[in-house]
């Protein structure tokens, strides 16, 4: 009888972990019956605003970046600041810089309209992000979905935490495996760098400083980046082609014409050159391995089952 009782004990601990751990997980189908045309509306939202600015695409994609590297994807990125809330869109790296909130806005009020109080924010931001992705010409990936929106923020966590343009290579790795990425996941994330733009203030030092460079290249950026001012005048980080995903970011690395201090790092006589190296021999591999670590930073600590809160608002916390 009493080994019957520990059998029946250990049974039960056996379901409950696993009943936490299925509820701690993230799922493809989690709106499926909750909110059925989830995707389809994030997609429409995105196809729109990507037709009347194609750049949008790539500050969605940071945005969700910098989202999941502070606390998790969580959206706190989009929560605004208040009398009584200090957010982290004024952290420095986010400061006059993070841009495509009113994008999340328009999907969250389609959104609503669908399927009131029902998904986060947080798998909003997700979805938009693979679609732009997409919708530039980039690999598609299945999205787990199951986030929960944050009651908080951190603006420290935003300053310290998220990569700076200046790292070298040894710093970004560190940072990276902090978060459960690897270097390989450091090197594909980075190719989000094939569209979008940087200010001034971001590359100067590179044009100006940096001997690993292309000459002519150096010449071209100073010509719009003067030595002080015009902090945000803006550069392609990808100089061939800029608004479509693909990976001539990689080809700009092995012909030193990487905009930032942190791109070129990825190709200076260190680990990755290889990785660099393979990737801009053709988009199938650096497709591939972009669209596994996409979803490998989207699994970085969500808040799941009851945590957290799902915002009726982005901006703002419900019981705001």
């Amino acid at each position: 009888m009493a080994s019957l009782n520990h059998l029946f004990v250990v049974v039960s601990i056996i379901l409950s972990l696993l009943s936490f751990s299925g509820n701690a997980q993230l799922s493809p189908t989690f709106y499926a019956t909750t909110c059925p045309n989830l995707q389809t509306i994030v997609r429409s939202a995105m196809r729109q605003a990507i037709a009347k600015e194609a750049r949008l695409g790539a500050s969605i994609l940071r945005l969700f970046f910098h989202d999941c590297f502070v606390n998790g994807c969580d959206g706190s990125i989009l929560l605004d600041d208040t009398a009584t809330f200090t957010g982290e869109k004024n952290a420095a790296p986010n400061r006059n810089s993070a841009r495509g909130f009113e994008v999340i806005d328009t999907i969250k009020t389609n959104v609503e309209a669908a399927c009131t109080a029902t998904v986060s924010c947080a798998d909003i931001l997700a979805l938009a992000a693979r679609d732009g992705v997409v919708l530039l010409g980039g690999p598609s990936w299945t999205v787990p979905l199951g986030r929960r929106d944050a009651r908080s923020a951190s603006q420290s966590g935003a300053n310290t935490q998220i990569p700076s343009p200046f790292s070298d290579l040894s710093t970004l790795i560190s940072m990276f495996r902090a978060k459960g990425l690897g270097p390989r996941d450091l090197t594909a994330l980075s190719g989000a760098h094939t569209i979008g733009q940087a200010q001034c203030q971001f590359f100067r030092s590179r044009i100006y400083n940096d001997t690993n460079i292309d000459a002519t290249f150096a010449a071209a950026r100073r010509a719009t980046c003067p030595a002080t001012g015009a902090d945000a005048t803006l550069a392609p980080l990808d100089s061939l082609t800029p608004t479509r995903f693909d990976n001539g970011y990689y080809a700009d690395l092995v012909n030193r014409r990487g905009l930032l201090h942190s791109d070129q790092v990825l190709f200076n006589g260190g680990s990755q050159d290889a990785v660099v190296r393979s990737y801009g021999a053709g988009n199938a591999a650096f497709f591939r391995d972009f669209a596994a670590s996409m979803v490998k930073l989207g699994n970085i600590t969500p808040l799941t089952g009851t945590s957290g809160e799902i915002r009726k608002n982005c901006r703002l916390l419900n019981s705001s």
